[in-house]
């Protein structure tokens, strides 16, 4: 008996989780990656951050997810602490949408959803089609494993020593909530915990009071995402979770200092008695009492500590010591975890590939006086070595970030971003070792005591400012694609070219006259070919954020919304 009661409601759970996973994913893929980028917007003040954080996860029904996001977004530095608290006080609120959901009942239609979702899944040929088949077969696995789930534990009910334990949790409140953190660490989903405690309370297992304490516990449990998410992470990343973990956990000690007169409030707002026990011996008002106080608890302890971010950050920062250290050879904005979001997964990509681009544009800037002046040759070779060991860390990485991502998961069109990425890598890295050549003819020539006549000089000085400024259009479009890329570089490649070609031919002439020593001439032309094969990797580049290197039309490159 009791085992097929526990198979049972671990089977409908199972199917619960599913369909939340399956909404979640589905959401998220209607949604794009442009959400990383409104957060990114969305953060001028800690209202807005807020609204933005709570629009967010509502969207794709996952706070895990904003918060991993968040976190790498503060790891990346590209959001101050004070703008990440106010987004994950608002990933809180948004989460509660769920809560809300799961009240209704639906159960009436969960297979019906199963069913329309399938057959959209199974024979739509549009993938955004596919997505929303996706997203109804979840929403009504949702409500299907929510009735298997009370139709499993509804037997327990009239087992006595089973309710002597949920009776503790009315007697107890703390006892709840230490559950209920438990509970939501070992599921990972803040709405699982809270799907669980409805069935629980809707079949009359756990009071109001009891189920209240289970849901305070779950808030304190779903800060361990952020806090997992932040590991390896930058220290300001870390203040950010450890953040979400005090003002939780002080909003539910608050909380539960005032625990009857706050569930006084929750009735009070809600319609129906939440003791109240049918014929049929459900309770019809648990349900929207449960995912009330849910949403109560956390507008509360959002308005709460709205105006104490900067107290907040403060103690965040005293609970975790040190300093912000220089990124050196380790990708810090790529986090593992985030890999169930693919959408976000592939911004954080992009951000690494932003940071390898801007390197490797470093590389050929620090060429300009040791190249035309012939100055600071050993200071050049010395931070091009640095560099390029940096920009070598970031190929291995990224490839195996890129690699790792392409075994999850992902929609046809992540696919091809996936390999347009893989391909920029190869071209950034290409074009570092060639930036590497320039400096060990540089100081070849310094070695032998080699220059170059006053003619070639203007020469180098006139492809090197050419070849530097086509690297930073195709850099600077990596995070930002402009739909006339490939109209802006069809007008440097050409003209590189042809100023290789006619710089050689002049070169010929200056020999044939002796105005260029032989051996100063072989370093010229090999400068210039260094030249030539920076600009093909640069052209190569842009044509992968285009798309054409996939053998697609233009809407299917992978641009930075």
């Amino acid at each position: 008996m009791i085992c097929q009661i526990l198979l049972t409601t671990l089977g409908g759970l199972g199917l619960f989780l599913f369909g939340m996973h399956l909404m979640s994913d589905a959401l998220q893929r209607i949604a794009g990656s442009g959400l990383r980028r409104i957060l990114e917007r969305l953060t001028t003040n800690r209202v807005v951050a807020v609204l933005a954080g709570t629009a967010i996860t509502a969207i794709i029904q996952s706070s895990s997810a904003t918060t991993v996001m968040t976190v790498g977004l503060v790891n990346a530095g590209l959001m101050s602490m004070q703008q990440a608290l106010g987004i994950v006080l608002g990933a809180n609120i948004g989460t509660t949408v769920t809560a809300q959901i799961i009240a209704f009942k639906l159960s009436d239609v969960a297979l019906p959803l199963v069913g329309v979702g399938m057959f959209m899944k199974m024979l739509s040929k549009r993938e955004k089609v596919r997505y929303w088949g996706d997203f109804l077969l979840g929403f009504g696995l949702l409500f299907f494993g929510m009735m298997v789930m009370q139709d499993g534990i509804m037997p327990l009910r009239d087992a006595p020593w089973v309710t002597d334990i949920f009776v503790q949790f009315s007697k107890i409140p703390v006892l709840g909530v230490l559950v209920g953190a438990v509970m939501t660490m070992i599921f990972q989903s803040s709405s699982a915990t809270v799907g669980l405690v409805i069935a629980l309370a809707s079949t009359g297992m756990v009071d109001f009071p009891g189920a209240a304490a289970l849901v305070l516990g779950d808030n304190i449990g779903t800060t361990i995402t952020a806090n997992l998410a932040a590991i390896g992470a930058n220290v300001s990343a870390k203040r950010v979770a450890r953040a979400h973990f005090i003002f939780n956990l002080f909003g539910v000690c608050i909380i539960l200092m005032i625990f009857p007169y706050f569930l006084k409030m929750v009735d009070l707002i809600t319609p129906g008695d939440p003791m109240q026990v049918t014929a049929a011996g459900a309770v019809p008002y648990a349900a929207r009492h449960v995912a009330n106080l849910h949403t109560l608890f956390n507008v509360t302890n959002c308005l709460l500590f709205l105006p104490f971010l900067e107290v907040l950050g403060w103690v965040a920062s005293l609970i975790t010591p040190g300093e912000e250290k220089p990124r050196v050879f380790r990708l810090e904005t790529l986090v593992p975890t985030i890999f169930e979001t693919p959408s976000f997964a592939l911004d954080e990509a992009r951000q690494e590939l932003d940071y390898m681009g801007g390197e490797v544009f470093k590389m050929l800037s620090a060429a300009e006086k040791p190249l035309l002046e012939n100055k600071e040759t050993e200071k050049f070779l010395e931070e091009i070595d640095k560099t390029e060991d940096i920009v070598d860390s970031l190929q291995k990485e990224i490839n195996t970030y890129l690699t790792e991502l392409s075994r999850n998961s992902i929609t046809e069109k992540q696919s091809r971003e996936v390999f347009s990425m893989l391909q920029i890598v190869s071209n950034l890295e290409r074009i570092g070792d060639h930036c590497e050549s320039i400096g060990k003819l540089c100081k070849r020539r310094n070695e032998f005591n080699l220059d170059f006549s006053e003619e070639g000089r203007k020469e180098l000085s006139l492809i090197y400012h050419h070849t530097q400024m086509f690297l930073k259009t195709v850099v600077d479009a990596i995070t930002d694609t402009p739909d006339d890329l490939m109209e802006q570089v069809q007008s440097f490649e050409p003209k590189l070219n042809a100023m290789r070609w006619e710089m050689r031919v002049k070169h010929m002439e200056r020999l044939k006259t002796a105005k260029c020593h032989a051996d100063a001439g072989l370093i010229f032309i090999d400068i210039l070919t260094s030249f030539e094969k920076i600009g093909d990797h640069a052209y190569n580049i842009a044509e992968s954020l285009s798309g054409l290197t996939l053998g697609g039309p233009r809407e299917l490159r992978y641009a930075a919304v």
